[in-house]
């Protein structure tokens, strides 16, 4: 994965994204040496996001599975579908 510091990311943007779009590179944007984001192609976001929710689907499937009953807006917040503010 190719890593660009935060400082150096508008001077270098447009051949990042280039790399990202047409070759499939991730970029990892780093803060005082560590990873705060990333670059990555719409498809790359596309799969993520399908993989995020499967895993929301076999953990509601799962707690469907649980024995009692439980409150909707647990169920909501433990599968992270409200705002961490709303909780």
């Amino acid at each position: 994965m190719t890593r660009v510091a935060a400082t150096k990311l508008r001077s270098t943007i447009s051949d990042l994204l280039d790399r990202v779009v047409h070759h499939g590179e991730r970029v990892a944007v780093e803060r005082y040496g560590k990873p705060v984001a990333a670059l990555v192609s719409s498809k790359d976001l596309e799969l993520l996001e399908a993989i995020e929710d499967r895993m929301d689907l076999e953990a509601a499937r799962e707690a469907l599975r649980e024995p009692g009953r439980r409150r909707w807006d647990e169920v909501r917040a433990e599968l992270a579908l409200l705002d961490d503010a709303a909780v």
